[in-house]
């Protein structure tokens, strides 16, 4: 028998599945005293994290962590109201993005797609620019609207539509923007969409 050593802060580590559940042991962390386990499986990963937010032990076996993180910023990198805003849909949309861990904003639909089931954080900032039409923002979970929120001072230059919310996300719920009334004649340069996840479920 072959003893295991434990690697970092664990103060013993056997993977007997590796030998059909059968007997293992492996040297304490002072590497004196081996500790003895029979007819156990037992799996244990260290803490290193690994870069898609699983843990990864020094064998090589990755476990996908439930709180993998997943967080998003769009912007607007220009000054104009894009031509796809002539669309039915009317989803606004983002051409630059700040941040995309897990990479579930689609940048080219400006929609976000839930990775998994839990509670979603999200945010806008909406910007119309001498625009004497009041706009309605929403924010849409699967083709529904969620919250609103307007811009329609008529005197001032300058106004953005803002509003955040905590969300229940299913597991690929798709969350957007959309312009519900009014039209946007500049300012994108100053607007934002972003969301991440809080916790999952």
């Amino acid at each position: 028998m072959v003893p295991v050593r434990c690697p970092g802060p664990c103060a013993m580590l056997a993977l007997t599945l590796l030998l059909g559940c059968g007997v293992a042991f492996c040297l304490g962390q002072n590497d004196t005293e081996p500790i003895v386990l029979e007819g156990k499986c037992l799996v244990v990963c260290d803490s290193n994290p690994s870069s898609d937010g699983g843990v990864t032990s020094s064998l090589g076996i990755s476990v996908r962590s439930a709180g993998a993180k997943v967080a998003f910023s769009a912007v607007r990198g220009t000054n104009h109201e894009p031509s796809e805003m002539s669309n039915t849909s009317m989803t606004i949309y983002f051409d630059q993005v700040l941040v995309n861990i897990g990479n579930h904003f689609d940048l080219k639909t400006s929609v976000f797609q839930a990775p998994r089931r839990g509670i979603y954080s999200f945010s806008f900032h909406v910007v119309k620019v001498y625009n004497r039409q009041t706009i309605q923002v929403n924010l849409m979970q699967n083709d529904y609207p969620v919250i609103s929120a307007f811009a329609g001072d008529q005197d001032v230059t300058r106004e953005a539509a803002s509003n955040g919310v905590l969300l229940m996300v299913e597991r690929e719920d798709r969350v957007y923007l959309k312009l519900e009334r009014g039209t946007l004649m500049g300012g994108w340069k100053y607007s934002t969409f972003s969301g991440f996840l809080v916790f999952p479920l």
